[in-house]
């Protein structure tokens, strides 16, 4: 049995060779901006209904002729919480392609 390793030549030298950014086509350059523009716009309509809801709830605390309001309100509140998921399985993707954009452009040629 031979002492030399199986897969090396005898007498090679292993050299460092840097990684190699994986291409990014325009068409994964889009698609991460149309995410992140996306989870942009999901963020401002929760932000928008939490303050409708807001609204809604000093309306209601007004008059006992306005109760709807308050349960508008909670309605505003559910549709928050199950929009929570959504920015978030829209905007993480966004964020990580948009960053493998952002390190192709800047890889050293």
């Amino acid at each position: 049995m031979s002492d030399q390793q199986p897969g090396r030549a005898p007498g090679a030298h292993m050299v460092y060779a840097p990684p190699q950014a994986p291409a990014v086509s325009d068409a994964y350059r889009r698609w991460a901006g149309i995410l992140v523009r996306l989870a942009a716009v999901i963020a401002f309509l929760m932000a928008a209904a939490f303050v409708a809801s807001i609204v809604l709830l000093v309306r209601a605390d007004e008059d006992t002729r306005n109760a709807a309001y308050g349960y508008l309100a909670i309605v505003l509140w559910a549709g928050i919480a199950l929009a929570i998921p959504v920015l978030l399985a829209v905007g993480i993707p966004g964020m990580v392609m948009r960053r493998r954009v952002r390190q192709h452009r800047t890889w050293p040629s």
